[in-house]
């Protein structure tokens, strides 16, 4: 099993690599390598943020990010889970469910006491892993606006 630890400035061109792998699935989102290790670094470098790699071989084969929000539901810490990816060569090893572990423990951690995340609605596969992990659909639905 790879080894899920918090994720260093050296990880960042690999990690980018990954979400170019993940952006193209997602439907809302275009893959911009200089706009992704942009974020990646002010994740690394923000307490209130989460970066998690899963590494094996060396290389970085897995990524999930977490970020506290103040959820005025739950009167406290929440965080918002973005990022999981792994690598189509080390999927169904367990890995995905083993950076979800780690940022849940972050999320502990933190005092948080929900997580919550995005997932493309035309994505089965990641539906079907965020299920078997406990996840829940909520009736909210996701809106945005960019400035």
């Amino acid at each position: 099993m790879p080894l899920v630890r918090k994720a260093r400035q050296e990880d960042l061109e690999q990690l980018v690599g990954l979400l170019r792998l993940l952006f193209t699935i997602e439907e809302d989102f275009s893959f911009d390598a200089a706009m992704q290790q942009q974020g990646l670094a002010l994740l690394l470098n923000n307490d209130r943020g989460c970066v998690l790699a899963a590494e094996a071989d060396g290389r970085v084969v897995g990524m999930c990010t977490g970020q506290l929000v103040i959820s005025t539901a739950e009167g406290g810490p929440a965080v918002l889970v973005e990022d999981v990816v792994v690598a189509h060569t080390h999927r169904g090893q367990g890995i995905g469910r083993a950076l979800m572990n780690g940022l849940i423990d972050w999320a502990g951690e933190q005092g948080a006491t929900r997580l919550q995340l995005l997932a493309d609605k035309n994505n089965p596969p990641a539906l079907g892993f965020y299920g078997r992990l406990g996840w829940q659909t909520t009736a909210l639905i996701c809106l945005r606006q960019h400035l």
